[in-house]
């Protein structure tokens, strides 16, 4: 079979002929690969800077996708082995997966469930989002920050305020229920227009994210109010000066939602309902499929709002 494979961390992955799986266990499978989206985890594992990176190589990319089972069931699944979802072929867990119906469109599914999830699990998993609070997505204008707009108005939230860059992708986050949204550079100028939040998603951290709590201690029109700072991804800065202030002056909780701090067992119970929303359009992400062949052309490229999904 074909498979996209890594055997350097500083070279995109190559579109070459690889050893054909098989099951070990009895819950294992090898299902067709139809579908498997390029998420910004996929790339950092690919590379070998993620946290969870083991360091070893060749490797197969891809922690997710969509796949036919050999009884012919339609299933999203999560990679629990070496051999990534970026092959024709894969083995998954049947533990790990789920089945869809038949009309679930696979590259929708693959480009939006990551993505999707990082939001998803962290308003009911993380925090427990209360109908009628404020959400900050900090972050808003890539395909995780956008779908976690729609997430938090599909889940309840009374207002969701939308920050990010590309001014362009700000733009639309009304039209994806998006109360409010702010240009990141204009964020300092604007801050009373965030300060009633009740929970922030943080895609980004670093310095925007320690400047903003830094904001919220000096400005906060009601200290005793409590404030979820959930942080999820690090697109500006593995680290983040929070300053000590914005830990003693509010009821500040700071938690972390990612592989390890949310056992699989608790994606795999939100997963059935997350696809359910995003087959029926509740949830929606700009999609690109790509043939599996172009895997190193296509590789370095960047997003522009648009997921890569890679079909076989």
């Amino acid at each position: 079979m074909h498979a996209a494979v890594v055997t350097d961390f500083a070279r995109p992955p190559a579109y070459r002929e690889f050893p054909e799986p098989h099951s070990a266990t009895d819950s294992d499978v090898v299902v067709d690969v139809i579908a498997a989206g390029l998420h910004p985890l996929v790339r950092s594992r690919a590379a070998g800077t993620h946290y969870t990176s083991t360091g070893e190589l060749p490797l197969v990319p891809g922690i997710d996708g969509v796949g036919r089972a050999p009884d012919g069931t339609l299933r999203y699944f999560v990679v629990a082995t070496a051999l990534g979802a970026m092959a024709q072929q894969t083995v998954v867990d049947l533990r790990r997966s789920i089945v869809l119906p038949d009309d679930a469109d696979p590259v929708a599914i693959a480009a939006a469930m990551n993505p999707a999830m990082s939001s998803w699990v962290a308003l009911r998993r993380r925090v427990s989002l209360q109908p009628g609070q404020t959400v900050v997505v900090l972050g808003a204008t890539g395909s995780a920050g956008r779908l976690a707009v729609q997430t938090a108005k599909h889940l309840g939230a009374g207002d969701v305020i939308g920050v990010g860059r590309d001014r362009r992708q700000l733009d639309a986050l009304p039209g994806l229920g998006a109360d409010d949204a702010i240009a990141l550079d204009e964020l300092a100028a604007n801050l009373d227009r965030v300060l009633a939040a009740d929970i922030v998603l943080d895609y980004i951290w670093g310095a925007p994210a320690a400047e903003l709590m830094a904001g919220f201690a000096r400005g906060r029109h009601d200290s005793a109010q409590p404030l979820a700072w959930i942080q999820i991804g690090s697109m500006a800065g593995a680290y983040a000066a929070i300053p000590a202030a914005a830990l003693r002056s509010m009821p500040l909780q700071i938690v972390g939602s990612g592989i390890g701090s949310v056992p699989v067992t608790d994606i795999l119970a939100e997963s059935p309902q997350l696809a359910a929303e995003i087959s029926k359009g509740t949830l929606r992400t700009q999609a690109r499929a790509v043939p599996l062949a172009e895997v190193e052309q296509v590789w370095p490229q960047p997003e522009n709002g648009q997921r890569v999904v890679f079909t076989t």
